[in-house]
């Protein structure tokens, strides 16, 4: 998929890998202001899609779309679709609860936002929305969620202190766990790591590394090197156009976009 005149881009799939969700001809609006302009992303299963460009692009605001994070605000608006596979569900449309898609759709984001509860009741707060209450199942699914963000063996011992007890790496991994709990569909990581030292950012990386065979994941980044060490695919955003997607590999190494061609040489952004 490379972009066209008109900033949609346009599929031409060589792979044929199952999608998880797909974005058809999305617009969105704050309000009078239109933020997304006739996007299109497909996202592959059981992979990790970066989204790039300069500050502004509308990269976190197609981010927030896939789990209607927009639909805190009055007057905000969507056109197109968001398809969640197989299910087959418009996300986006109309009738369709938000609640229900954010406990789909977990999110990760920029900075850790811990609850002000313990660090076993940020975890289990999904759970306990999706009405899951015995106490055996909230502990068991508890436990594999911090085992899966890495955290369990820093944790196990004070599982009933507050969050707030915790470094910032490791309250963004309690974050992470706490969107894998209910078991998402999709994991949406909005820069999990520029509020983090390098150490921690390392570890993060690790993580995603690991989920991308359990879960798909799509993440938002400032940092070319990052979205090339760990994502399979790239999207490129620019003025809320898509400009190119493309193999991570190929689209560092043969970018068909010049505006594309220009960010990642550091000529714009």
């Amino acid at each position: 998929m490379h972009g066209n005149a008109d900033g949609a881009a346009t599929a031409d799939r060589q792979d044929t890998a199952p999608l998880r969700a797909e974005v058809n001809n999305l617009n969105f609006y704050y309000g009078a202001s239109q933020a997304l302009k006739a996007v299109n992303l497909p996202i592959v299963d059981r992979k990790v899609t970066a989204l790039i460009g300069a500050s502004g692009c509308g990269k976190s605001t197609l981010l927030r779309c896939f789990n209607r994070m927009h639909d805190l605000y009055i007057g905000n608006r969507y056109e197109g679709s968001i398809t969640l596979h197989p299910e087959n569900l418009d996300i986006v449309a109309p009738g369709v609860d938000p609640m229900y898609v954010r406990l789909r759709i977990g999110m990760v984001f920029q900075k850790p936002n811990p609850f002000p509860k313990s660090i076993f009741d940020n975890v289990a707060s999904g759970l306990y929305i999706r009405g899951i209450k015995a106490r055996s199942l909230v502990e068991q699914r508890v436990e594999h969620a911090l085992r899966q963000a890495a955290l369990w063996d820093e944790v196990k011992n004070r599982l009933h202190q507050s969050a707030y007890g915790l470094s910032g790496g490791q309250q963004q991994r309690l974050c992470i766990a706490r969107a894998l709990a209910p078991n998402p569909g999709l994991i949406l990581f909005d820069e999990p790591t520029s509020a983090l030292d390098p150490i921690a950012t390392a570890k993060i990386e690790e993580l995603i590394d690991e989920l991308r065979d359990k879960y798909t994941i799509v993440i938002v980044t400032h940092n070319m090197q990052q979205a090339s060490r760990i994502s399979n695919f790239t999207a490129f955003m620019h003025l809320g156009q898509m400009l190119e997607y493309a193999p991570t590999m190929d689209f560092f190494m043969r970018p068909q976009h010049p505006k594309t061609q220009e960010y990642i040489t550091g000529r714009f952004g």
